[in-house]
């Protein structure tokens, strides 16, 4: 597997090392990110390969946080998964039309995230595109 990393967007330290060791497991590098700013920041700073992100952080909203991914022109192609204990039945539909390429619900189905995550990377991946296969 290439040597992926994933930014983890969330204020819980438990779902934050979950996900993290998770990931960690199947040889991603792994950025936390413990609010939405900082979620910004650090995308923007570090490239990461793709996003989890929590939708109810401090210091903005992980729809903000979203909707500012989406408008940067450096952060934009970054794949982002909405990750929530929301029960807005509605959320799904509407991070999706923001932009984000999935919704998982809390508690997560780990093996299902990680499933998505990395049909995502390998879509993303550079080797994966016609003029690279040229």
């Amino acid at each position: 597997m290439a040597d992926y990393r994933v930014l983890i967007a969330d204020d819980d330290p438990v779902m934050a090392a979950t996900l993290g060791g998770a990931l960690k497991a199947r040889g991603y590098t792994v950025v936390m990110a413990r609010d939405a700013m900082q979620a910004f920041m650090f995308a923007v700073q570090q490239q990461p390969n793709a996003i989890l992100l929590d939708f109810n952080m401090p210091a903005g909203t992980g729809l903000g946080a979203l909707t500012r991914l989406q408008a940067s022109a450096r952060t934009s192609s970054i794949p982002v998964l909405v990750v929530s204990g929301s029960t807005d039945l509605t959320l799904p539909a509407t991070v999706r039309a923001e932009g984000a390429q999935g919704f998982f619900r809390k508690p997560v189905d780990l093996e299902a995230l990680c499933a998505r995550l990395e049909e995502l990377l390998t879509a993303n991946a550079p080797s994966s595109s016609p003029a690279a296969k040229n």
